[in-house]
């Protein structure tokens, strides 16, 4: 089955909300674990048990497991084998992004039935040319996973790269925007190729002329929470394509554990808040 069909029916039966499993050390600390790798296997079984049958899906940031070297990466295997026990959605927080057969790598490395990293979906960076993501996007398409492109990201850096226009007046993001929509045309209820667009990009995107009504794919959406938006802001953000936004918070719901009962209300609470705000 399709990674925008399973999004679409959990986004619908369970709120637009992803939970980033994002091990921060000092989130470790606060839980009573180790900045170690079984520390992070802790940290994101207990994210996992909570977050399934609560929320839409996980994101799990790979930096915080690859400073552990090669058993952080273990590690990361084991938080995604859970969730596929669980059958919980997976989006590997990787940015990934290079060209011909490294990018074929990466995609192999997380897109591969089977694969040690296996996931339902990988972010992706395409800088390097939307083209190049073609090993990725292939391998997704072939066993059915989804790709995010990174599009307008919520760090202000981004926009020297994201808001530049090429000759024809087309903002890079736009180009972005374009391109994934494309890859989408005809699948119901929405496609597999989505964007990353932070929660907190405010009026960047009317500024740069981007529609997002025609992607008919996934928004994934950092920002809400630690880094200042709040949900009102995602609703205006996004306004018409607010359907398609999956909500991801991390701290937000991350600090009621490391309780697992006390976690899983924080993300019901979270997730129902989500769809009041994108729903209504």
């Amino acid at each position: 089955m399709r990674f925008g069909y399973r999004l679409a029916g959990e986004m619908e039966r369970l709120g637009p909300l992803c939970v980033g499993i994002d091990p921060h050390p000092e989130l470790l600390d606060a839980w009573g674990l180790d900045d170690a790798p079984e520390g992070l296997a802790a940290f994101g079984r207990t994210v996992v048990e909570a977050a399934a049958g609560t929320a839409a899906a996980v994101k799990p940031n790979i930096a915080f497991f690859e400073r552990h070297g090669a058993r952080g990466i273990a590690a990361l295997e084991d938080v995604l084998s859970a969730a596929r026990e669980h059958q919980l959605l997976t989006i590997v927080d990787a940015k990934r992004g290079d060209i011909g057969s490294t990018m074929q790598g990466y995609a192999d490395a997380f897109l591969r039935l089977g694969a040690p990293l296996e996931c339902d979906a990988l972010t992706v960076s395409p800088y390097l040319g939307f083209g190049a993501l073609e090993p990725a996007l292939s391998l997704a398409a072939e066993h059915g996973k989804g790709i995010f492109v990174l599009a307008l990201t919520s760090n202000p850096e981004g926009a020297s790269v994201q808001h530049a226009r090429a000759v024809d007046g087309e903002s890079v993001a736009g180009a972005m925007v374009r391109e994934a929509a494309v890859r989408n045309v005809g699948a119901e209820p929405m496609g597999d190729v989505g964007l990353v667009v932070g929660a907190t990009v405010g009026s960047a995107m009317s500024e740069l002329g981007i529609d997002l009504d025609g992607l008919n794919g996934p928004i994934l959406a950092p920002g809400v929470g630690a880094q200042g938006a709040g949900l009102a802001n995602v609703a205006e953000t996004f306004g018409n394509a607010s359907p398609l936004v999956l909500v991801n918070q991390s701290r937000g719901v991350l600090s009621a554990g490391p309780f697992e009962q006390k976690l899983r209300g924080a993300i019901q609470a979270a997730a129902g808040a989500a769809h009041d705000a994108l729903r209504a």
